[in-house]
């Protein structure tokens, strides 16, 4: 477990507040320039605080009052960058065992075969960074930092460079990671759909301060995060698992529960269990079933919460699982909308988007 409560200034700008993280992975959530790449770096020591501790698993990794700050390499905490920060000089291969060469024997909690496994990167060892795609970059340098056998991986934005398929050939690899290491995770991210996808805890932060922490959804029904999150882009995430494929129309037909969707065609293999991902904006409201339309998915379900954010309304609704539609006032109005009320959730096949194999 990591607890900290620490203040740490730097110009005009200050970090401070408490933070506990007591489960798997917990995602850190804000907008850019908020203070979270700031926050990774005090946890592992390559910035320093002015007050307050920070301890893992009971020790003490710094104190002011007792002037104790252990430098980043008896910490024991592994941190992966935006930019992947290989070595360009040196292989796959050396730059994997640059960190687990230091290592004694008994420090050592994952071998070499066991991470290139892992990451499927075997195929890599003998290139240099400047012929890795951006993804094998990302996954190497996570390669690299878990053979540094870390007790705590800290991951600042590791995805934020890559487009969108690189995103999805990532993704899984990081649930690897937390499934078959079991390793503890801090996950930073201004892309909520990312950290849904690993996590339904998270930590949201703005102007150098921890707003709130929970599950996702408690989290964000405070109306001073909800705001927040809404300005970052509010997302929905759904496990679901692959029905049928039909090419001739471009589409893939995925279910959960009961209820069937159709989403832009895919070549997961039937059966597949995934993850998917639509925008609060593209979900839309309707007292009843709508004929005549070209939006595919129709679902019912029942109001659970409609809070007003601005000049819109963030709608909580049951469809078997709670999914998020961000509406305009006069719609709710109109429809003469409440808590406890059915409705269908109308979204286009092509809003979803896949993030990755469940």
């Amino acid at each position: 477990m990591l607890d900290l409560n620490l203040e740490l200034r730097q110009g005009p700008f200050t970090l401070q507040g408490p933070l506990t993280l007591d489960q798997p992975v917990t995602g850190l959530f804000g907008p850019s320039g908020c203070g979270k790449s700031t926050l990774l770096r005090a946890i592992a020591g390559l910035a320093r605080p002015q007050t307050g501790h920070i301890t893992l698993n009971g020790e003490v990794l710094f104190d002011a009052q007792r002037g104790i700050h252990l430098p980043p390499h008896h910490r024991r905490v592994g941190l992966v960058f935006q930019d992947s920060q290989l070595f360009p000089h040196l292989s796959v291969e050396h730059n994997l065992l640059y960190g687990f060469k230091r290592l004694s024997p008994k420090q050592r909690r994952f071998t070499l075969a066991q991470i290139l496994d892992l990451l499927d990167i075997s195929h890599l060892l003998q290139r240099r960074p400047r012929h890795l795609s951006g993804g094998e970059r990302q996954r190497v340098a996570l390669g690299r930092t878990l053979l540094a056998s870390p007790r705590l991986l800290l991951l600042d934005e590791p995805l934020a460079a890559l487009d969108e398929g690189r995103k999805q050939q990532i993704l899984p690899f990081l649930r690897r990671v937390r499934d078959e290491l079991r390793l503890p995770m801090l996950y930073v991210s201004h892309a909520i759909n990312e950290i849904l996808y690993l996590t339904p805890h998270l930590a949201v932060m703005e102007q150098g301060r921890i707003l709130g922490q929970g599950p996702f959804l408690e989290v964000i029904r405070q109306d001073h995060i909800l705001g927040l999150a809404r300005s970052l882009g509010l997302e929905n995430v759904l496990q679901v698992t692959v029905s049928r494929h039909e090419p001739d129309i471009g589409c893939t037909t995925v279910h959960y529960d009961y209820h069937e969707l159709h989403l832009p065609l895919s070549a997961l293999p039937l059966g597949t269990p995934t993850w998917i991902a639509l925008r609060a904006t593209d979900v839309a409201l309707a007292r009843q079933p709508v004929t005549e339309i070209t939006i595919q998915n129709q679902v019912p379900g029942r109001i659970l919460d409609l809070r007003r954010v601005a000049d819109r309304i963030v709608a909580e609704v049951d469809i078997g699982v709670p999914i998020l539609a961000e509406i305009t006032v006069k719609a709710v109005h109109d429809l003469r909308l409440a808590e406890g009320d059915t409705v269908y959730c109308l979204f286009k096949a092509r809003a979803w988007h896949y993030l990755g194999a469940a």
